[in-house]
């Protein structure tokens, strides 16, 4: 039902190399997977680069909390269009934390569609509720 994909970052500083863990794993849903399954290939290599680099720097620019609710939108501008996917943590998983990612749209509007942000809680109380 999710899948699980996991870069490692590495930096060099002066010939010294050393390993980044990153902040936390992202699960994509089938609803998010087929999202960018469906886009062309250089608009979701854009996506996945900003979703891999969202997980080593703290940047709302790639990675936003959205008001009065517990979903988050990794954020993509890519050629004057708004690609969006919605996310939530899971942080009882143990040893990692995890971004669940819920499904993706294009965002043609300001705010962020009301019943874009009620699919992603509906996906996120099934998956709490499959845990129990």
């Amino acid at each position: 039902m999710f899948l699980y994909m996991e870069p490692f970052a590495y930096i060099c500083i002066k010939i010294k190399v050393m390993e980044v863990k990153a902040k936390f794993k992202v699960v994509y849903s089938k609803e998010a997977d087929d999202f960018l399954n469906h886009l062309p290939s250089k608009i979701k290599d854009k996506i996945i680069y900003n979703i891999a680099k969202a997980k080593f720097v703290i940047d709302p620019e790639l990675f936003k909390k959205l008001d009065d609710t517990d979903i988050w939108e990794f954020r993509t501008f890519y050629k004057k269009v708004k690609y969006r996917l919605l996310a939530f943590w899971d942080k009882d998983n143990g040893a990692d934390t995890l971004v669940i990612a819920t499904h993706g749209f294009i965002k043609k509007t300001q705010k962020t569609p009301p019943k874009e942000t009620a699919k992603a809680e509906e996906i996120r109380k099934a998956y709490f509720n499959s845990k129990k």
